[in-house]
């Protein structure tokens, strides 16, 4: 997706980071907004995207979800940002059990903004009323000084670690008797009052984690904070491409030879590329339901990526579609991504509405935006935040890829692997 604004003005751009923590601060009086943010990492189209304040917008809700979004992306062809919760209902025939998400979410949100900038190749692009004023007014904004995170009540894990080493036991009895292959296990960590400035924390968290699928977030009082490394799904003209990731190695290597033998260790893992090559079949399948005969392929297979906390083993999947394939098309054949529940599909939702304590809401969901010639691009929203500043309910989730040869002491091990950077920010180390 190389396309320019419709309308607007670029201005040029010396700095990308000082840009990006003024249109930052110039969010925070926005009740609705969406910041995308590469973190420097290549490959994305943008280093940084943001929209604010609302045109019109749209939640979804119910079983003509994917229909519904359909209706009002083809109102207008102008940029769309939101998101879609795990629970949005695309067809399965899957009736969630009804648990809570305490921090509450629709479904589905996604709005034309007022407001739009992005920078792209040295250049920050804006699109509005007046861009010129507003370059003006970003250059103006002041610094500001970080507030203090307070949790009132500790954080806690909604089951115990003799509970979470059961319930794999159990998910692997179903492996044994063939109910399925591989099943993406969740657990969450909550706080039930705390207080927080998302900027800060959203700041701290990729400055400690950087990852190329970030965002910050705002629905009304509801936030996430998200420092994700995946991408669900992109669209540029006829192609799409998924990009799961199934495999993880804590990164602690601190000079080459050890960061390059612990992705060797990474590539060699039998374990990991078991559950990463069920999922690239996963994801085959589901492309193959809206994708031209014969255009579903592998580009890359057991890919190993390194962030700073982790390693990850990363597959590119892509195909290509006509131009008659609606979004609700999309969205029904792919929706929730098969790296967030295993495989055969629809069998392991079953089992994680089962198991799993509470709804996953926005996690495991998407983050994105389309643009106005109907490209775009999707998140997996993980190693996330999510906040109801009402309520101050705060959570986030981690979980893993359970398997028949998975390790339930090592499974969870990993799910700590994966909350580490999260957890330092809490506790302001």
């Amino acid at each position: 997706m190389d396309s320019e604004p419709t309308k607007g003005q670029s201005f040029p751009l010396k700095d990308a980071v000082f840009i990006k923590a003024k249109v930052l601060n110039w969010l925070r009086q926005f009740n609705t907004f969406c910041f995308l943010d590469s973190c420097g990492f290549p490959g994305g189209r943008f280093e940084f995207l943001a929209g604010a304040g609302l045109k019109r917008e749209v939640i979804l809700s119910g079983a003509c979800a994917p229909e519904d979004f359909d209706t009002f992306l083809k109102e207008k062809d102008t940029w769309l940002l939101g998101h879609w919760s795990y629970e949005l209902q695309t067809g399965t025939g899957l009736n969630h059990s009804g648990h809570t998400d305490a921090v509450g979410f629709p479904e589905g949100f996604f709005f034309e903004p007022e407001w739009l900038l992005y920078v792209k190749e040295g250049r920050l692009y804006i699109e509005g009323e007046d861009p010129a004023a507003l370059y003006k007014t970003l250059l103006g904004q002041p610094a500001s000084a970080p507030e203090p995170l307070q949790l009132q009540l500790p954080v806690q894990c909604r089951v115990t670690k003799e509970a979470y080493l059961e319930t794999i036991r159990q998910l692997q009895a179903h492996i044994h008797r063939g109910d399925c292959y591989e099943i993406n296990y969740c657990v969450e960590f909550f706080s039930a009052d705390a207080r927080m400035n998302p900027f800060d924390v959203y700041q701290q968290l990729t400055t400690r984690s950087p990852n190329p699928f970030s965002g910050l977030y705002r629905f009304d009082d509801r936030w996430l904070i998200c420092a994700s490394p995946e991408r669900f799904l992109e669209r540029t003209g006829s192609r799409l491409i998924s990009q799961p990731i199934k495999g993880t190695l804590s990164r602690s290597g601190t000079d080459t030879a050890s960061l390059k033998e612990e992705q060797r260790r990474l590539a060699g893992s039998s374990k990991d590329r078991a559950e990463n090559v069920m999922v690239v079949d996963l994801v085959r399948n589901d492309l193959s339901r809206i994708c031209s005969r014969g255009s579903v392929q592998v580009d890359e297979l057991f890919g190993i990526y390194s962030f700073a906390q982790v390693h990850q083993m990363i597959s590119t999947v892509s195909g290509t579609v006509d131009e008659h394939i609606r979004m609700a098309d999309i969205l029904r054949a792919t929706f929730p991504m098969g790296s967030m529940t295993g495989a055969p599909k629809i069998r392991v939702m079953q089992l994680i509405d089962h198991y799993e304590k509470t709804a996953r809401g926005i996690f495991s969901g998407a983050l994105g935006y389309v643009q106005p010639d109907g490209n775009f691009d999707f998140n997996v929203v993980i190693r996330s935040l999510m906040y109801n500043a009402s309520s101050r309910y705060l959570s986030y989730k981690v979980g893993s890829g359970i398997t028949i040869y998975s390790n339930p002491e090592l499974e969870w091990e990993e799910c700590l692997l994966k909350a580490k950077a999260i957890e330092a920010v809490l506790e302001g180390r």
